[in-house]
């Protein structure tokens, strides 16, 4: 009979496997080993669960080969290439009218506005529409929304209403689950409770689709299943072409293609992302207790993970598929290096250190669905239009906080801005890059939110920063804004950062914390604080300029001719959203 043993080679487990050959001489049967691969926990999960239903978009996808696909991509980012691959040229200018070009007959269809990626996408077309303009989307699979639930607040969804993408009705359409309250604690340290912050859980699949009938009905026009072939700009047109030979013209065209854009790795010339947020999880079934949900929790200090260190944080929330259904992230901020954990590194981890989290058995839970992806951020963002009729939107536009994992809510918020923008660079034909850059201009909050990230990220290098130094300086921050009371606690909390809370939380860390001041230098570096000292300072400009300038700018705009009238109007926009004064309780 053949015998099953495990032996480690190489540093992984093998299983040996005891086959039989016929001897030479006597006919007798002995043994030889040959070594098989033992597939990971994560596979053997990931193999029993259902896969179907895959759609685009970050955390579309649920498969174990679409995870070995993206851990193969991540790998490359973080190879140590001395020499930057020329990313395919998917934008071509050429300096002539489309009208005259050998293309015009071939066109089949002509629009205001072209949108390119319809899983968020389908958002500014709708909010486009809505304003009269004739929009169409491009989405490479079927637009759908993934079945696994977005945690969100009330307020990010009456943006959409506020901007006619959807009904006030539609809201309790699709809320699958509310939850209050809600905590963020740090390992040991004490919890922080907060109420009315990302409590909703609402279903992708069923917001996309009432958006995408609504979208419908005002006369949006969508094309599913073709993929992004090559975009030639004219002098007066955009030209996409299509997978399937289909060729469409636009005035604008809208890149809503996420953070793997291919025309961002154009802009961006093949360039490593500063910073990657890297996101493993699952929807799980049979948590008994499933009433209160986890903005930010960790239960540990920083840990060993292959040939790297990672500092984990916890996101969880009760699902609304079921009482017992249950969604759980583990997620940490890495500098992608050579060693930095695969999500298949971070996924073993998972089922040995979230069945603790949450105080339950992995034996007694149904895995519904697994979770994964990575978050690439960038220093310069948001990222100012390079090409004339071409415009980065969402995640591909990098307007998401350097913290946070997707990009919806940075979408909400500035859906109306955007929307008011594009349809006024539509009506005056300000469609050039320098105009269009107005759109997505510096905001110094966004860029002041990088020394969290930094301060979040596990030090590669032994530095004398203690091991709990991450915990010890998130509870400071957190309980010092819970000290000063929701003005400065919630807007943070929703990735808005702004000038007085900021202060006077780093004032009253300063004054109780005197002790942690050391080690912050350490984690982050002098370079990096002296970076983030100036963007502070650009923080408290662009407060003073909002909150004082703007009052006396504004009723002067209709006196200024049209297109200097956009360029303020932006401008005024940039002031207000680049310092948070946008958010209102």
């Amino acid at each position: 009979m053949s015998v099953l043993h495990f032996q480690p080679i190489n540093g992984k487990s093998q299983l040996l496997v005891r086959t039989p050959f016929p001897h030479k001489k006597c006919g007798r049967k002995p043994f030889i080993f040959r070594p098989q691969a033992v597939s990971s926990k994560t596979q053997r999960i990931m193999e029993s669960v259902s896969a179907s239903g895959e759609v685009g978009g970050a955390g579309g996808v649920y498969s174990y080969q679409a995870l070995k696909r993206l851990d193969q991509l991540w790998s490359n980012i973080c190879s140590p290439q001395q020499v930057v691959q020329e990313p395919q040229q998917v934008v071509s200018t050429i300096p002539s009218l489309f009208t005259s070009s050998d293309l015009a007959d071939k066109a089949e269809g002509s629009y205001d506005v072209i949108v390119c990626g319809g899983t968020l996408g389908i958002f500014i077309a709708t909010a486009l529409c809505a304003r009269g303009l004739r929009v169409a989307v491009v989405e490479r699979n079927v637009l759908k929304g993934r079945e696994q639930e977005w945690n969100i607040s009330r307020k990010e969804l009456l943006e959409l209403v506020e901007v006619g993408v959807l009904e006030e009705d539609d809201i309790e359409r699709v809320t699958s689950a509310k939850f209050n309250p809600n905590r963020c604690g740090f390992e040991r340290k004490g919890d922080i409770w907060v109420n009315n912050i990302l409590n909703l859980g609402v279903s992708p699949a069923r917001l996309i689709e009432i958006v995408k009938k609504r979208f419908i009905s005002l006369g949006g026009v969508v094309f599913e299943g073709l993929s992004v072939c090559c975009i030639n700009v004219y002098d007066d047109a955009a030209v996409l072409k299509l997978s399937g030979d289909k060729i469409l013209s636009s005035r604008l065209i809208i890149d809503a293609m996420g953070n793997f854009s291919p025309i961002v790795k154009q802009i961006r010339r093949g360039r490593k992302p500063d910073g990657v947020c890297l996101v493993v999880g699952t929807c799980a079934r049979g948590f008994e207790n499933n009433s209160l949900s986890d903005v930010i929790f960790s239960s540990s200090t920083v840990k060993k993970v292959g040939d790297s260190k990672a500092q984990y944080f916890w996101e969880a929330f009760p699902a609304g598929s079921g009482p017992l259904d249950r969604t759980t992230y583990m997620f940490t901020y890495v500098e992608p290096q050579p060693g930095s954990p695969k999500l298949e590194e971070l996924l073993e981890e998972y089922w040995d250190l979230m069945p603790e989290y949450q105080g339950v058995s992995l034996d007694n839970l149904e895995i519904l669905r697994v979770i994964y992806g990575i978050f690439p951020t960038y220093r310069e963002s948001p990222l100012p239009a390079v090409f004339s009729r071409v415009l980065q939107f969402g995640d591909a536009s990098g307007i998401q906080s350097p913290v946070s994992f997707g990009g919806f809510g940075s979408l909400t918020r500035h859906l109306g801005r955007l929307s008011a923008g594009i349809h006024e660079a539509i009506s005056g034909d300000y469609l050039d890059s320098y105009n269009l850059s107005l759109l997505n201009p510096y905001m110094p909050n966004l860029s002041a939110s990088w020394l969290f990230q930094r301060a979040m990220s596990a030090k590669q290098q032994s530095n004398d920063v203690p091991e709990d130094f991450i915990n010890e300086l998130l509870y400071a921050n957190f309980s010092c804004m819970q000290r000063l009371g929701d003005p400065v606690l919630r807007p943070f909390l929703q990735d808005v950062v702004q000038f007085g809370p900021l202060s006077k939380t780093l004032g009253l860390v300063m004054l109780t914390r005197p002790q942690i001041l050391p080690s912050i230098f350490k984690q982050v570096g002098i370079p990096v604080l002296l970076d983030w000292f100036r963007h502070f300072l650009m923080l408290g400009y662009y407060t003073f300029l909002g909150t004082f300038a703007d009052p006396i700018v504004r009723p002067f705009l209709n006196t200024l001719p049209s297109k200097t009238s956009f360029q303020w109007k932006r401008r005024l926009e940039a002031w207000k959203y680049g310092s948070g004064l946008d958010y209102k309780l």
